[in-house]
């Protein structure tokens, strides 16, 4: 019940930035939403400064005012206490503290206060909670916000309102709740700002049920000090739930995105969700043309990867910089050719597909969203992976999700699971006829319960054949069907045999013969009507 009653809160405190933001001409303008996440994480590790100061000196937590108490430390104690704190914390000065700008909100220049604050906590941590481009340059946690407005007499009235939203709740109560309630969170956070856009980089948002079914079936067992990795990794959706299903102190995150919009909701989501220790790895800039993660020996290889790739896009500019003989390994089956017309429908996922195939470590698993065609493509870079992955013995399985899983992409999608250590039966699943059908907005949507997301996740890990559902193959099974990876072509063809005497036979007989007769009869009487109606008409 406490959950729910923050949960209901903190929304309100995100609908009450967006009011302030409307208020001030911002809604819906392309800034809002670098003004909502940037207040929203100030006020939140503001209070895990609090939650965790407190801990460490109950004294703190037993003040009528934490902050003062703060505040009149010798900086001896202070300097002690920031010590004692863990590195996920954001180190925050008692100058910095909401309540300090809070009282001093009615100051000449107030936006400029505000804005010096949040420059400040952004250097001062900015080793720890800074993420890079692929040029190494730094990209801290805050911009001068009030500079959004364009109007300098409004700012510090802008602030002020900011301000007076944040002061009015606690996130201290909530610290210890785990993953779920921080994705509630995260996903209304976001919810205005990270629409799919149909597949460009780093909009195509995975649904929840596709990123349980991705992290349940690639992790089945405990592991620790593991590499997880999303070359495409958009706001961390898949991330996050194979870093749950491992657990965020046995695990390390890695990924690139070309979005700097979905870069800076990553590093968000990483800090709501404990994995603050990964934030150095989170990487902004072109994973095909510029991969950043490398170690002595080339690009690094990963245990687990996750990724729903961008299906199609235009990458001619730098599609012939690729096909050079540095990549001959890494894109094995090909670089897509530019198309005559429609340069944006270039497939642009088998790259990603091949570059994933290329990282995976030496007992690597990865579980890729990609367009249902894949699987059954008779020729191309398609078929070319595919045939690698069944001649090397690195796959798992496919499961073959239901139409618009996806709001507003009718593309029907399946997902791919590879594992290095599969060396026997392959799993093929075909889901396309579960889920129900709903409304959303002007697009339909298709949703799976959590009885179906579980029929997929216990099927494909237990390896079990079910009629017009699953079937489990060897590989030599799937070479002998050209290398097809779809389940319905080794569904077994069923004839239902009945038991009938002559007479009975006879008679069913006389009755597909009278049917016969009568529809042609049928069709006789209406050939008439069709002739008289068309006696005397002329045709010009």
């Amino acid at each position: 019940m406490i959950a729910i009653d923050f949960e209901r809160k903190t929304k309100e405190l995100i609908d009450n930035l967006k009011a302030v933001c409307a208020s001030y001409g911002l809604g819906n303008d392309g800034n809002e939403f670098k003004i909502i996440t940037q207040a929203f994480l100030y006020k939140f590790l503001n209070d895990k400064f609090a939650f965790e100061t407190k801990k460490i000196n109950p004294r703190l937590a037993n003040a009528d005012k934490w902050e003062r108490a703060v505040k009149d430390m010798p900086e001896e104690d202070f300097q002690m206490l920031l010590r004692r704190i863990g590195p996920d914390t954001a180190r925050i000065k008692p100058e910095h503290f909401i309540a300090e700008l809070f009282d001093r909100q009615n100051e000449q220049d107030f936006a400029k206060l505000f804005d010096d604050t949040l420059r400040d906590i952004a250097i001062t941590n900015n080793d720890i909670f800074a993420i890079k481009t692929e040029g190494g340059h730094k990209v801290t946690l805050f911009d001068r916000v009030s500079e959004y407005i364009s109007d300098p007499s409004r700012r510090d009235d802008f602030c002020k309102a900011i301000i007076n939203r944040l002061v009015k709740f606690s996130f201290e109560g909530i610290f210890n709740q785990k993953y779920d309630f921080y994705a509630t969170i995260f996903e209304y956070l976001i919810k205005d700002y990270n629409k799919d856009n149909g597949g460009k980089y780093a909009e195509y948002y995975t649904p929840h049920a596709v990123a349980k079914i991705m992290a349940a079936i690639l992790v089945t067992k405990k592991v620790k000090n593991v590499t997880c990795y999303d070359p495409a990794a958009g706001s961390g959706t898949l991330l996050m739930n194979l870093a749950h299903a491992i657990g965020e102190d046995r695990c390390t995150i890695y990924s690139q995105d070309i979005s700097q919009k979905s870069s800076t909701l990553l590093r968000l989501n990483l800090i709501l969700n404990n994995l603050v220790h990964s934030l150095p790895n989170i990487i902004q800039g072109n994973t095909i043309q510029l991969p950043y993660h490398k170690n002595g020996k080339g690009l690094m290889n990963f245990d687990y990867i996750v990724s729903n790739p961008p299906f199609k896009m235009d990458f001619s500019d730098y599609r012939d910089d690729l096909d050079k003989k540095e990549n001959n390994e890494r894109f094995f089956a090909g670089i897509p050719n530019i198309p005559n017309k429609a340069k944006d429908k270039m497939a642009i996922y088998q790259l990603f597909l091949q570059h994933i195939i290329y990282s995976m470590a030496g007992k690597g698993k990865a579980a890729v969203v990609v367009p249902t065609g894949f699987i059954t493509a008779q020729s191309g870079i398609d078929k070319k992976i595919r045939k690698k992955l069944v001649d090397k013995k690195m796959l798992a399985g496919v499961v073959s999700m239901p139409s618009n899983i996806f709001a507003t992409t009718g593309t029907n999608v399946s997902i791919l699971f590879l594992d290095k250590e599969n060396k026997e039966d392959v799993v093929l699943i075909d889901a396309s006829n579960l889920g129900t059908k709903v409304k959303q907005g002007k697009n339909q949507k298709t949703l799976l319960s959590e009885n179906e997301e579980n029929q997929i996740i216990s099927t494909f890990n237990n390896k079990e054949a079910k009629d017009d559902f699953s079937v489990v193959v060897s590989y030599d099974e799937i070479k002998s069907k050209n290398y097809s990876l779809s389940a319905g072509q080794y569904f077994d063809v069923k004839i239902e045999y009945v038991d009938i005497t002559p007479n009975e036979f006879k008679a069913k007989m006389t009755g597909f013969t009278d049917n016969l007769e009568s529809l042609f009869a049928e069709s006789r009487k209406l050939e008439k009507e069709i002739r008289k109606q068309l006696e005397g008409v002329r045709f010009e």
